[in-house]
């Protein structure tokens, strides 16, 4: 068998055609370093926020809450994260995006549950593959996007 190809069952014959891709994600080593990386930007720029990192399926790979940051926000940073992972889409770039659109997704779209339109969640692209989402909450639009950039840093990539 040549490197890479999967054995395959009895009944699928020689010629059968795979019906599955493979999907990269993010590993729990770099979704708690992003996470960390986050924290600490938090901490120099004096603000408490809520750190997720979810995989490429939205589900949540890390997670840090810095003392004192207020309780809300944990849901937000995770419902940032999982926007972003599951658009690939900024959430701050909704705002603009969203003008493309009719009025009735413009207003349709905010109302679906875990949608969030507003700046702190990037997803962490590698290769050109999306394989996970990084969200923050608790400082400004601007203090949590800040944030979630230097978790991206911190692991060599930058928001595309």
């Amino acid at each position: 068998m040549a490197p890479g190809q999967r054995a395959r069952p009895a009944h699928e014959g020689a010629n059968a055609v795979p019906h599955g891709v493979e999907a990269r994600t993010i590993d729990w080593p770099a979704a708690s370093r992003a996470a960390a990386a986050a924290a600490r930007e938090a901490q120099q720029l004096g603000v408490r926020v809520n750190v997720a990192v979810v995989d490429a399926g939205g589900n949540l790979a890390a997670f840090v809450r810095m003392p004192g940051a207020p309780l809300h926000s944990i849901d937000i940073a995770i419902d940032k994260a999982y926007t972003a992972v599951s658009f690939g889409l900024p959430t701050g770039g909704w705002s603009e995006a969203l003008q493309a659109h009719s009025s009735a997704v413009r207003q349709g779209i905010v109302l679906r549950p875990r949608f969030v339109a507003f700046g702190g969640g990037l997803p962490i692209t590698e290769d050109g593959q999306r394989i996970g989402g990084i969200g923050v909450s608790g400082g400004s639009e601007e203090q949590d996007d800040a944030c979630a950039q230097a978790g991206l840093r911190s692991l060599g990539l930058a928001n595309a």
